[in-house]
């Protein structure tokens, strides 16, 4: 099934519908300012093993998950002056930060030394969504294999049919990964180059 919501105006019952398939346990597609991610609520463990079934990923190679805004980020990541002036000038846009996990980030989402991927992308859909649920989403690309992309709803929908619950369609995005940049101990590390631009980190 496919709800299409407006990009620039989400329809506040619309988003409703779509956080009642989420808090069900439900898995969706959704847009971002990079790519067609797929998620499912931080909080729902089963949700998030079908991802990675989904997904034929290790647990080892934790997802990142998607926040409000930067005072959302403090709860669940550890987050000093530095890093917080780095990710205010850059967010929200394209680009994932790796910074150390609070106890409030599930286990399974952790790397084995505690460190999380956390986004805010530059989309209206995606952030009301974050929002109306009141916690993080997952977030991974929805595809199949490494450099695999996805951009139209119904192509979504006829791939992962079977195997996910709702494809929101939030209108085009780049198909273009993320720039990945790890901000732990304050020293900022390129771990991918995506669409977020890095000369200015």
């Amino acid at each position: 099934m496919i709800i299409r919501i407006n990009p620039n105006n989400p329809q506040l019952r619309l988003i409703n519908r779509v956080i009642g398939v989420v808090r069900n346990g439900g898995v969706i597609a959704y847009p971002t300012d990079t790519n067609y991610g797929i998620g499912c609520n931080l909080y729902e463990k089963k949700a998030i093993e079908k991802i990675y079934r989904i997904k034929k990923r290790s647990q080892k190679k934790p997802f990142s998950f998607i926040c409000a805004d930067l005072k959302d980020i403090s709860k669940y990541a550890r987050v000093s002056n530095y890093a917080y002036k780095t990710m205010r000038r850059l967010l929200p846009g394209p680009y994932t930060f790796i910074l150390d996990g609070t106890r409030l980030v599930p286990k399974v989402m952790l790397t084995p030394r505690k460190e999380a991927g956390i986004r805010i992308p530059n989309q209206k859909v995606c952030l009301y969504l974050v929002k109306a649920l009141g916690n993080p989403i997952i977030n991974t690309t929805a595809s199949f294999n490494q450099g695999e992309t996805f951009c139209e709803p119904e192509e979504i929908e006829d791939r992962f049919k079977g195997l996910i619950d709702l494809v929101v369609d939030g209108g085009p995005v780049p198909g273009e990964p993320s720039t990945v940049v790890s901000l732990i101990g304050d020293v900022p590390t390129i771990i991918r180059e995506g669409l977020g631009d890095v000369s200015i980190i």
